[in-house]
């Protein structure tokens, strides 16, 4: 668990991964809280560790016609559960210092890379983590996947760990 905030940071961007809007105007991607988990992988010594956390808000601005993006994910860092409590507690205790720093934030602001309608991109998005009172500037490469569904756009994403 020693490197986790190193590692947990593409984990973390998943959520903003999902801008794969590709139609030819600016979106707006409201997040639901209550149908919204951030999913990480750690590899360990022994074996692959999954967990989640909790989305607390999360709003996403992007323009496919200038590849510009905004708007910020919260992601309540108290909610972290590998299905370890005693890996918890560390990690809540020692890693994320969740009771003092009860907040984990992403903002992006530029995507690399273009992002189409239908299909397939592999993109790369810039911005600002937030975690333990301080914010990093990261550039995560994530892949998305658009499909039109009955008129409405559905986008899966995954980012490479």
């Amino acid at each position: 668990m020693k490197t986790m905030t190193r590692r947990s940071i593409p984990v973390f961007f998943l959520l903003a991964a999902a801008l794969a809007w590709g139609q030819a105007q600016e979106a707006t991607l409201n997040f639901d809280p209550a149908q919204t988990t951030v999913n990480f992988t750690l590899g360990d010594v022994l074996h692959t560790v999954h967990g989640s956390f909790r989305l607390k808000t999360g709003q996403v601005r992007f323009d496919p016609a200038t590849n510009s993006i905004s708007g910020e994910l919260v992601v309540d860092a108290p909610s972290g559960n590998s299905g370890s409590t005693g890996r918890d507690r560390k990690m809540h205790k020692e890693i994320l210092q969740s009771v003092r720093y009860p907040e984990v934030t992403f903002r992006p602001d530029r995507v690399d890379g273009k992002v189409l309608a239908s299909g397939r991109s592999a993109v790369q998005v810039h911005g600002m983590f937030g975690i333990l009172g301080v914010e990093h500037e990261i550039t995560v490469p994530a892949r998305l996947n658009s499909r039109p569904i009955i008129g409405v756009w559905r986008s899966t994403s995954r980012c490479p760990t």
